[in-house]
């Protein structure tokens, strides 16, 4: 059923379901029919089955339709408008929608009756009571059976005999007595049972040897007493000691001398699962044990959580022994396991004579990409860890083996390094603004470092240690030179580190004076030093443009962000591992971590799949729109190539991604005025208050800007949502509590402006409740003053500090609108129209401030007039009239060419205002590719701009071209090293020093093992079959986008937000008193 409803602009089509009409009932027919008795009409309603309806089509916006996906902005570069061609780009298929008349849970309601029935007859013996014990021979069967067993499949009721005698092989299941009105638990041991140790179910021992008396077993389904014998008797040298004869059983001891305490294999196993994936706590699991056994508290149990928690420790600790392989080498003692053995390598990095070619140091420069080796690193300070405990008391059972360094030659280092200053000359590092301020007190760690493999995130081996007091380069240095030990030194390596900027400087001399044992030799030629893609949007320009992964051949498409979801992942783990011993939380994570790496290599199948084939139509996309851009710049391509190869050449040449200055910015002043004001203080002038003149003149045009943005959004806004409004009314209280402290500073350094507001007239009453809007309240900053009133209630200094802001705002704002008004129509209409308006204001408001700061004849800027001066640079230039009309042309292709879905997508970018493109997947504006450089009127700042433009456009092509070459790479080394591994463990098979079932043991594993890593290779072979030769991608074969289980590789935004919510906070995290730890960014990852 369809309706329509139509108006002057907008059409909508409303459709209606099934559900939407009948509701919850569904439709339905009554039949009518008489009773046998013929007394009585019985009338019957039946449903009808509808099948699930058509999906309804996502409503549209028409007004913001027509614009398709050209609503799409780099992260804050406002010189990249919407791409040339949004409908060439693949489009992802929408996950599949399950209406409510496809729950089957609606099939249930009806039927709750039965369950409910089934589930109360369950409580009595029901249809297998018997007046006989069914188990019993003819001739001795025992009447009336009381014993049922709710942990077997059978549900017979049995007499004593035949209950106990059953259980010999499962002695820890759960018994029901029958008392005449209902079942109540015994035990199997009141029942007379005893487990005989060291023999099989069906033998008996000549010569038991009974146990403890108050012998426990923790097991999956509760905690048990029970009655334990172990073999005494001639045999007993085969059944070996009390502690073998339980391991034997698949029981783990609590201790090693005369146990008393037992937890079954199995029910470690799920311990162990539950918490890797689930970061479930010893504490909850065996606190849910107790509830299973006794949920009413009316037993007595025996306490064995410390026993449990010992034997989840030695647990861990011997299956990550046994995976190293260490079982199988019968040279070695496990006390002789080398530094980070138990750490599995990532096979998809590059290893020689494991997964590259002999020959890969002689590839060419065109190949040598792909055998580079990309690491990352990071710091977390969620995983700190309080001062409880000791080393001498609690160590670790497994120090330095796996992914934590040796502790002991760490700790010896770093108490030789106790004056390392890190002094950062970059904005936004505050991770070196407290290396040496951390609050450490009470903690025993206040932090963790680590690296992984920035393409794969696998935790490295060594590439783990705790921070004792901030992220110090001391810690960092030896932490990557401890994992960099098991890499081969001729590699060529790209590091990522959110402060790289910082930390790679002097870092060859610093890495020379470390332990001879972790002493690395940095070759300078083959390291590059990079920051992560998002974290390097809290740097300085110089940083974003030397330090880029976009801009850095042979990067591909690494964001370096892969660091930050280990932490992620291991965040809830941080809360039980604070309150531990150093040993203790060392093994946990090295536990977790492990895991981490296996869930991390079973992945990669379908990660490498699905990388692949984003990355072969992006590539192709983005290749098409530098040709484009090329052809209509061909004239200036071989120069601006040029300059690019020079510059990845030598560093030292000029960068042709960057955009010189016209002068000094608003930093540049306000640094200028901060170095002023701390010579003064050198210089013994005395300051009126805490807050500089500088800063209180910058709270002040803050304060304007705020203002200005508030008074944008009601003006473009008028139609807001309830979560619009909200907003709305937020940032007003925001705003209005900085103005109230903005108002105390007055008092100190411009108390004329006070009196000004004070003696302000008061509003008509027809505009009494606009002016009183926050964003209307006049600030009195120090231009808005008289002369007179600058002179007789100004303080000295704050009349100069606003003039030199003013004239640097006048200049970074022509700046900004310039660049904005290389975009033509349909960016000023939105987007792009609100941030040039606001500029515009800008520039006005600071214009008019410095005119009366120092009056019109010494401004040295023009007037703006918004309505005549803000207009296209093209537009008044014959020549370009041509490039207009292509780019019209363009347009209205795109339009056209625009599928529903790109519609849509384009309304709910523009609709939620994040309607941009990261750096590498977003495509040069027609307005570059449309501006005719050729001719004698396009400016040199124009021809700037196309250049880095273009740079910026060959850059994201190549980077998209490594991609899929190294993704093909991955794809052939990762069953190499697979089946490299499968090898290695066929040569444990056999180990000479083993006998008997031992050896045979040995061998079964190391065989299976082998098997293992051989299915893995073969399964990813399958997954990945014709993918390798694959060049062309068509956007309904993109099978693996509606993999929604698997991790958004690809997409790191949504990947980064799921790590901020663990807690990490964008970089360091949330330090444990609620404050947001170091660097804590905000934005959107630049990918």
């Amino acid at each position: 059923m369809s309706k329509k409803r139509s108006a002057a602009v907008f059409t909508e089509i409303l459709q209606y379901d099934f559900d939407d009409i009948f509701g919850d009932n569904g439709p339905s027919f009554t039949s009518q029919s008489i009773s046998n008795d013929t007394r009585r009409t019985n009338e019957r309603r039946h449903g009808l089955d509808v099948p699930s309806p058509m999906k309804k089509k996502a409503k549209t916006n028409h007004f913001f339709a027509e614009f398709g996906n050209d609503f799409e902005y780099a992260f804050e570069d406002l010189t990249a408008p919407p791409p040339i061609a949004a409908s060439a780009r693949p489009v992802k298929s929408r996950a599949k929608r399950y209406l409510s008349s496809d729950a089957t849970l609606k099939q249930f309601v009806p039927v709750v009756d039965e369950y409910l029935a089934e589930f109360l007859r369950l409580e009595g013996k029901g249809f297998v009571a018997r007046e006989w014990c069914p188990a019993c021979p003819k001739k001795k069967r025992v009447a009336n059976p009381e014993y049922r067993c709710i942990d077997c499949f059978s549900p017979d009721v049995l007499c004593s005999g035949c209950c106990v005698a059953r259980h010999k092989t499962h002695p820890l299941d759960r018994i029901e007595f029958w008392n005449g009105e209902f079942f109540e638990r015994v035990s199997l041991k009141s029942l007379g049972l005893r487990i005989q140790m060291g023999h099989t179910g069906f033998e008996t021992c000549d010569s038991p040897q009974p146990g403890h008396t108050d012998f426990t077993v923790v097991h999956s389904n509760g905690i048990h007493a029970v009655a334990v014998d172990f073999c005494g008797c001639e045999n007993a040298h085969m059944a070996g000691t009390t502690r073998e004869q339980t391991l034997r059983m698949s029981w783990f001891p609590a201790t090693d001398l005369e146990p008393q305490t037992c937890a079954t294999f199995r029910v470690v196993e799920l311990f162990h699962i539950l918490t890797l994936q689930g970061k479930v706590t010893t504490y909850d699991f065996y606190s849910g044990l107790e509830k299973l056994t006794d949920n009413a508290g009316l037993l007595k149990l025996k306490d064995r959580y410390k026993s449990f928690m010992r034997i989840m420790r030695e647990w861990r600790h011997l299956v990550m022994v046994k995976r190293g392989g260490v079982g199988n080498d019968g040279k070695r003692k496990v006390a002789q396991t080398m530094p980070g053995e138990l750490g599995p390598d990532c096979p998809g990095c590059p290893r020689p004579k494991v997964n590259i070619p002999d020959d890969w140091e002689s590839a060419t420069e065109e190949q040598r990409f792909l055998y580079i080796l990309y690491i990352a690193i990071d710091a977390c300070f969620r995983l700190k860890r309080r001062l409880v405990s000791s080393e001498k008391k609690d160590p670790s059972l497994g120090p330095g083996w796996s992914f934590f360094t040796e502790d002991a030659p760490y700790r010896e280092y770093l108490l030789g390094v106790t004056d390392q200053k890190e002094m950062s000359t970059c904005s936004g590092l505050a991770a070196l603004d407290y290396a040496n301020t951390k609050f450490s007190r009470g903690y025993g760690s206040t932090g963790v470092g680590l690296g992984v493999c920035a393409r794969h995130e696998f935790v490295q081996k060594s590439g783990a240690a705790d921070l004792q007091k901030g992220e110090r380069y001391a810690n960092m240095d030896y932490i990557f030179a401890s994992l960099m030990r098991h890499h081969d030194a001729r590699l060529f390596k790209f590091i990522s580190y959110d402060i790289c900027c910082q930390w790679s400087k002097h870092l060859i001399g610093r890495l020379k004076k470390l332990p001879a044992r972790i002493r690395l030799t940095l070759v300078i030629a083959l390291v590059r030093f990079l920051i992560p893609k998002l974290h390097i949007y809290g740097h300085k320009i110089q940083c974003q443009l030397y330090f880029s992964l976009n801009y850095t051949p042979g990067s591909a498409r690494t964001d370096g962000e892969g660091i930050e979801r280990p932490w992620a992942n291991i965040g809830p783990v941080a809360t039980s591992t604070r309150e531990m011993g150093p040993g203790s939380r060392q093994d946990t994570l090295n536990d977790h971590w492990s895991h981490w790496n296996w869930q991390k290599l079973v992945g990669l199948g379908a990660l490498l799949k699905k990388r692949l084939l984003t990355a072969i139509p992006e590539r192709n996309f983005q290749a098409e729109s530098l040709a484009t851009f090329t052809s209509n710049q061909m004239e200036h391509v071989p120069q601006w190539k040029a300059a690019v190869e020079a510059f990845e050449a030598d560093s030292t040449k000029p960068n042709p991604y960057e955009i010189p200055k016209s002068g000094a910015s608003e930093h540049d002043v306000r640094l200028e005025c901060a170095q002023e004001e701390a010579a003064d203080q050198v210089a013994g002038i005395p300051a009126i208050h805490n807050v500089s003149p500088s800063a209180f003149i910058l709270a002040g045009l803050d304060l304007e800007e705020q203002q200005r943005q508030i008074k944008i959004e009601v003006l473009t806004r008028r139609d807001q949502s309830t979560k619009q409004s909200a907003e709305l009314v937020e940032k007003r209280t925001k705003l209005s509590r900085y103005i109230a402290r903005f108002r105390a500073l007055q008092i100190a350094y411009t108390p004329a402006a006070l009196q000004a507001l004070a003696d302000r007239p008061a509003p008509s009453p027809d505009k009494e409740e606009e002016a009183a809007r926050v964003e209307n309240v006049p600030l009195f900053l120090p231009s808005a003053l008289t002369e007179d009133q600058r002179a007789t209630g100004c303080n000295r200094g704050v009349v100069g500090i606003e003039t030199r802001l003013r004239d640097a705002q006048c200049r970074s704002a022509l700046d900004e609108i310039r660049n904005l008004l290389h975009v033509k129509s349909r960016f000023r209409t939105y987007k792009g129209g609100n941030k040039l308006r606001s500029f515009g204001e800008k520039y006005v408001a600071a214009w008019e401030a410095k005119r009366r700061l120092v009056g019109e004849a010494n401004v040295g800027w023009r007037r703006l007039n918004p309505k005549k001066d803000l207009r296209c640079m093209e537009s008044e230039d014959d020549a370009a009239q041509r490039s207009k009309r292509k780019v019209r042309g363009k347009k209205r292709s795109v339009g056209q060419g625009a599928t529903e879905e790109e519609r849509r997508e384009g309304v709910q970018e523009g609709q939620r205002g994040k309607g941009h493109a990261s750096e590498g997947r977003r495509t040069v504006s027609w307005i570059w590719m449309g501006v005719d450089s050729s001719s004698p009127g396009t400016s040199e700042a124009i021809l700037t701009g196309l250049r880095a433009e273009w740079a910026k456009a060959w850059a994201r092509t190549r980077r998209w071209t490594e991609e899929v070459t190294l993704l093909k790479e991955e794809m052939r080394r990762v069953p190499v090293a697979l089946r490299w591994k499968a090898e290695w463990w066929r040569e444990r098979r056999e180990v000479e020093e083993f006998a008997g079932y031992h050896a045979e043991g040995a061998r079964a594993y190391a065989s299976r093992q082998a098997a293992l890593m051989e299915r893995i290779a073969v399964r990813f072979e399958l997954m990945w079959e014709g993918l390798r030769e694959l060049e062309e991608v068509q956007s309904a074969s993109a099978e693996a986008e509606g993999q929604q289980d698997e991790e958004e590789r690809d997409d790191d935004e949504e990947n980064w937000v799921a790590a901020e919510s663990e807690g990490e906070g964008g970089i360091e995290g949330e330090d444990e008193e609620g404050s947001i730890g170091e660097g804590d960014d905000e934005g959107d990852d630049e990918d």
